[in-house]
């Protein structure tokens, strides 16, 4: 089946951002307060017809109206839960075999939320690539950027880039991270001024773009616990840094 994405606002009042993300992602937007029978068994006859699905609700909601549906993972949808705020968008059911940890990362970049993925795979990768690049900027150039700031660390380690929201379009970013396997997290220039904090300003960034920098904000806003292990490195007009978790410790 080619993707088909289901949008399923609980209620009206997630209509607005489910409307939304029917426009950005290409979606359809159910409206289940219309109908006479219960939402929840709505849902239980629409389900198996799409591919995808975002729930705008809570998790514990999600939880109840999936119960029953389950059926196996290598044939049930992928879906991807976002409160109606926006704030977060988690990865529920279908990770990998059906695409939800991809679609927890489009959602998010639509709306501006926070893309949540808990599987193992990821969890095992510590690294966050922060990047900032020149317009036109090929995707064999962006490699060189990021392989030359990892120095010696595999690409396997990184789990996530992340660039400002000018750079969501970019054609060599985009074609860079899908070839490579790698969810790109788009962040917005407001969320970049509040982390305003670099190793060393850009003035031609801050004319640019109108922040002191892209790469090392970009990247430790991405991995709020984590430590700039690569401060801002650049190359043939890429510019990188790299985050890497911090260890858990029971202190």
């Amino acid at each position: 089946m080619s993707e088909r994405l289901g949008i399923w606002p609980v209620r009206s009042q997630g209509e607005p951002l489910a409307s939304l993300l029917a426009q950005r992602l290409a979606g359809e937007a159910h409206r289940p307060w219309e109908h006479p029978e219960p939402r929840r068994e709505r849902l239980r006859e629409r389900f198996p017809h799409y591919s995808h699905w975002v729930l705008v609700m809570a998790t514990g909601i999600a939880v109840r109206f999936l119960d029953g549906l389950i059926e196996d993972k290598q044939r049930d949808p992928a879906v991807v839960v976002i409160d109606e705020a926006g704030r977060y968008a988690i990865a529920l059911l279908g990770g990998h075999e059906a695409g939800a940890n991809a679609l927890a990362y489009r959602v998010a970049n639509a709306v501006g939320a926070v893309p949540v993925v808990t599987t193992a795979t990821e969890a095992a990768k510590p690294l966050v690539a922060g990047i900032g690049c020149r317009k036109g900027i090929d995707a064999q150039r962006i490699e060189h950027g990021v392989l030359h700031a990892l120095a010696g660390r595999s690409l396997s380690e990184v789990r996530e880039l992340a660039t400002i929201d000018l750079k969501a379009r970019e054609p060599g970013l985009l074609e860079f991270a899908r070839a490579r396997g790698i969810p790109l997290r788009i962040l917005a220039r407001e969320q970049i001024l509040a982390r305003s904090w670099v190793t060393a300003t850009s003035a031609w960034v801050r004319r640019s773009v109108g922040v002191e920098g892209v790469c090392e904000p970009c990247a430790l806003i991405a991995s709020p616990r984590g430590r700039l292990i690569v401060p801002k490195t650049c190359l043939e007009g890429v510019a990188v840094a790299v985050v890497a978790d911090a260890p858990w410790s029971a202190s």
